[in-house]
């Protein structure tokens, strides 16, 4: 996370309740507004990113069979 956007994070954790709701709505509305182009791209980046810390040693896995039952056994 680059210093500004630790920076932002730090004073928008700050916000009353209310107004932080109103800043996710807007940031998860931006998201949903972006172009299929741009954002195939940004899951590739990001599986790419996965698949290499996985690789590296730095992040676990789990088979998706029991990270699948975990959630349904979740919404019982």
């Amino acid at each position: 996370m680059s210093p500004a956007l630790k920076d932002f994070e730090t004073r928008a954790l700050k916000l009353p309740a209310k107004d932080r709701a109103k800043l996710a709505v807007h940031l998860i509305a931006s998201l949903d507004n972006m172009a299929p182009a741009e954002n195939e791209h940004l899951w590739a980046k990001e599986a790419d990113r996965r698949y290499k810390a996985y690789k590296a040693g730095q992040m676990s896995a789990r088979a998706a069979d029991d990270v699948l039952a975990d959630i349904r056994k979740t919404f019982k």
